[in-house]
């Protein structure tokens, strides 16, 4: 596979770069030569070491903490990129940073999910990919083609291998997950919770009831980020009172920022399964209950098709 794509490079920003190599292997061809460093003041600098002339070039940089650096790693790259001639740049961004301000929720508040998105079309990029943007509409941000793939059919396939069997309830944790939730719920056979939450503040939400039927039940509980991780506990502690016999949850992006590990680590939580679009860091490395999953193969075959000009919508599912 190495010699059909000779044509492409992959590099990849400070944030992410054992996914950047994952994705490499997976489809044989070697990570892309950059510098990616900062002057003593602070300001990032970007060198590429490679010729990229004509190519198609591939930057692999979830928008983590810290997400404003990660984020001028993204856009100083595309633009080097574009400086150096690549004939098309496409910003693989497993985890899309700011997409929870992604509309005015007060007067005089900003649309900064629309601001990224602005930044990296300006910057160079010709096209994004992502996974699991937290608003769908995130994509109409973009002036470009935006492919957002979902972790779905990895966490189907470990809760097949784990969890599946009479008794299992899908819970989503707001209103707003329960789409998804749904989906989730009818390719495992199982049945369908809703947990009816109010948020008091950013951060801060508080369990007000449970819709559908746990008592005696293996529960999961299903969102597609966890940030302080307080929604989940909350969540995990009002299951538990209803009566569920085993509680887990899983999401695709592991934020756990602030107190989020010494939460789950108190918390009644069975498992947390996440994926890799965000490194744990180094606390959370440490928490005997989180279950890592890769999503390297389907951003690899994604990257390869894209390579290629083939569809990439049998992707997503």
């Amino acid at each position: 596979m190495g010699a059909s794509l000779e044509r492409i490079r992959i590099f990849s920003g400070n944030s992410n770069p054992k996914l950047a190599m994952n994705i490499c292997a997976n489809l044989s061809v070697p990570l892309g030569s950059a510098d990616v460093t900062t002057f003593s003041d602070g300001e990032t600098r970007v060198e590429i070491d490679e010729n990229v002339r004509g190519t198609d070039v591939f930057i692999i940089q979830s928008t983590c903490p810290p997400v404003n650096t990660h984020i001028m790693e993204l856009l100083i790259m595309i633009d080097a990129m574009k400086r150096a001639s690549a004939d098309r740049i496409t910003a693989v961004i497993p985890y899309y940073g700011y997409a929870r301000q992604d509309r005015k929720v007060a007067p005089r508040a900003p649309i900064t999910a629309k601001l990224v998105a602005d930044l990296i079309t300006t910057a160079g990029a010709r096209r994004v990919l992502s996974m699991d943007l937290h608003a769908g509409q995130i994509q109409g941000f973009f002036n470009i083609p935006v492919d957002n793939l979902f972790a779905t059919p990895i966490l189907v396939d470990y809760m097949k291998k784990n969890y599946q069997g009479d008794g299992t309830v899908i819970v989503s944790p707001d209103t707003g997950g329960v789409e998804r939730a749904r989906a989730f719920g009818k390719r495992l056979g199982a049945n369908l919770a809703i947990i009816d939450k109010r948020r008091e503040g950013p951060n801060e939400s508080q369990v007000m009831n449970i819709i559908g039927n746990v008592k005696d039940r293996r529960v999961i509980i299903l969102d597609d980020l966890i940030d302080t991780a307080g929604t989940i506990v909350q969540a995990a502690e009002a299951l538990k009172s209803e009566g569920a016999r085993e509680i887990s949850a899983c999401c695709t992006h592991p934020v756990l920022s602030g107190p989020a590990i010494e939460r789950i680590q108190g918390s009644v939580l069975k498992e947390l399964i996440v994926t890799d679009t965000i490194p744990l860091h180094e606390k959370a490395k440490t928490c005997d209950k989180i279950k890592v999953l890769s999503v390297a193969g389907i951003l690899s075959e994604a990257v390869r098709r894209i390579y290629y000009n083939d569809s990439v919508s049998s992707l997503f599912i």
